[in-house]
């Protein structure tokens, strides 16, 4: 029978590590690309996600925030393997057309129209369609996003609720083709009114130390509803999506976790989104 030292047991040991690292350290570790609103990111909501997600999951989420109009392009365009998105007509047309698959309905929160508080066309405390009617016919300042987000979607749906033409050339409405937060420093240099999603509004007004230049006046007006959701990229469409992670992601966050962090996000005390996927 042949012995073995217990040095030269120890020696081999380290040796057979020492070989295995190099092959574990190439070992690529899988990273998620997701396009989103710039209303997740403004809000800081996107980093906690992220951390709890590679918590859970081991997969490194990156994103890019623009408009959702431009986050469906990326999609389209097979730039991303996800999209969190808030626009849901223009969802639904691109899971119908093929390019994205399993739709799912994560959070909510609401819209605000806001504007100075010296509010010039008065329209505090009267419904959306009301407030849109008042401030066209008071020819008020009104700064729209005007960047094809999910915002700007919801925004021009009102004004079609409304009943009213969707302002374009009037001399009291202008584009900042910016993200919500530019938006809404613009509206204030202008003492304009605007609209915000409430989440990005309560980081402006976290940002400006609770004296913002623009306060809530149209809220709780059921059109003002904002729902947010997961959507991946379709495999069939785009090869080298990385679907198998984009599903991981997309039902991890509608899961009891990743409900959870949703719905323990607060801001100053605030809580900026609603958790809603157990309710579809």
């Amino acid at each position: 029978m042949r012995f073995i030292s217990a040095r030269a047991l120890v020696v081999g040991l380290v040796a057979a590590v020492l070989c295995a690292a190099p092959a574990l350290a190439q070992k690529p570790s899988v990273t998620l690309m997701m396009a989103t609103t710039t209303s997740t990111d403004d809000t800081g909501l996107l980093p906690v996600l992220a951390e709890a997600f590679r918590k859970d999951t081991g997969i490194e989420l990156k994103w890019v925030a623009v408009g959702t109009g431009k986050a469906l392009e990326h999609g389209k365009n097979c730039d991303v393997d996800v999209l969190l998105v808030h626009a849901p007509a223009a969802e639904k047309k691109f899971v119908e057309e093929g390019s994205g698959l399993n739709r799912t309905e994560v959070m909510y929160n609401d819209f605000v129209l806001v504007g100075p508080a010296a509010d010039p066309a008065k329209v505090k405390g009267k419904t959306t369609a009301e407030a849109l009617a008042a401030i066209a016919a008071a020819k008020a300042p009104f700064v729209s996003r005007g960047d094809d987000s999910g915002t700007h979607k919801m925004e021009q749906a009102l004004w079609k609720g409304a009943n009213l033409p969707l302002p374009d050339k009037e001399s009291w409405y202008a584009s900042a083709g910016q993200g919500m937060l530019q938006t809404m420093t613009m509206a204030g240099e202008r003492g304009a009114y605007t609209l915000a999603d409430r989440g990005t509004y309560i980081a402006y007004e976290d940002q400006a130390k609770g004296k913002p230049a623009l306060v809530v006046l149209v809220a709780g007006d059921k059109p003002l509803l904002n729902q947010y959701s997961v959507i991946s990229v379709n495999p069939e469409k785009c090869k080298n999506v990385k679907f198998e992670a984009a599903e991981t992601f997309r039902n991890w966050l509608a899961s009891a976790k990743g409900q959870k962090v949703v719905g323990d996000f607060t801001l100053k005390g605030k809580k900026l989104f609603t958790p809603n996927a157990a309710k579809q």
